[in-house]
C-alpha cells in the first residue's frame, strides 16, 4: 500500500528506542503520606535527572519490601497527574538483611535513539544498593 507524502514543511519523525530506567528511595516508617512522599520524590527525580517528560513515561513497574502497605504507590503518579501512565506494583521478596521500608521502580521511557543509557537515580538510604552509581551532588 502505498502512503501519501508527507505535507511539506513536515519533518519525520525522529528515531527512538525503548529504554528501562532505575531508581530506588526510603521511608522513615510505613505510613501514608511518607510513602507517597517518597515515591513522588523518587518520581520527579528519575525524570528530571534524566531530562525526560511524563510524555516520554511508557509504564512502570514499582515494588515495595513487605513491611509497606499502607499505601500502592502509584498513588503518587495519580497525584502528580500521571494518569495515563501504566503502573504495576508488586511486593519484594523478603530478602534476609535486605534494606527496610524501599520502594524500588523500574520506569520503561521512549528516548531518542543514540540518546545515552538513562541515569538511574537512589536517594535517602537507597543509595546503600548501588553506591557505584550514587549522584556525587
Amino acid at each position: 500500500m502505498d502512503r501519501a507524502p508527507a505535507p511539506a514543511g513536515d519533518a519525520p519523525p525522529a528515531a527512538r528506542r525503548l529504554a528501562a530506567l532505575r531508581g530506588a528511595t526510603t521511608v522513615d516508617r510505613d505510613h501514608e503520606a511518607d510513602l507517597l512522599a517518597a515515591t513522588s520524590e523518587l518520581l520527579r527525580a528519575m525524570l528530571d535527572r534524566n531530562g525526560l517528560d511524563v510524555a516520554d513515561v511508557v509504564s512502570i513497574i514499582v515494588t515495595t519490601t513487605r513491611d509497606l502497605s499502607s499505601a500502592h504507590p502509584s498513588g503518587a503518579a495519580r497525584n502528580l497527574g500521571w494518569r495515563s501512565v501504566p503502573f504495576m506494583c508488586m511486593s519484594e521478596i523478603a530478602v534476609p538483611d535486605g534494606l527496610a521500608r524501599c520502594v524500588r521502580v523500574l520506569m520503561h521511557v521512549d528516548v531518542p535513539r543514540g540518546a545515552d543509557r538513562p541515569r538511574p537515580v537512589y536517594l535517602r538510604a537507597a543509595t546503600a544498593l548501588r553506591p557505584d552509581l550514587a549522584d556525587p551532588s
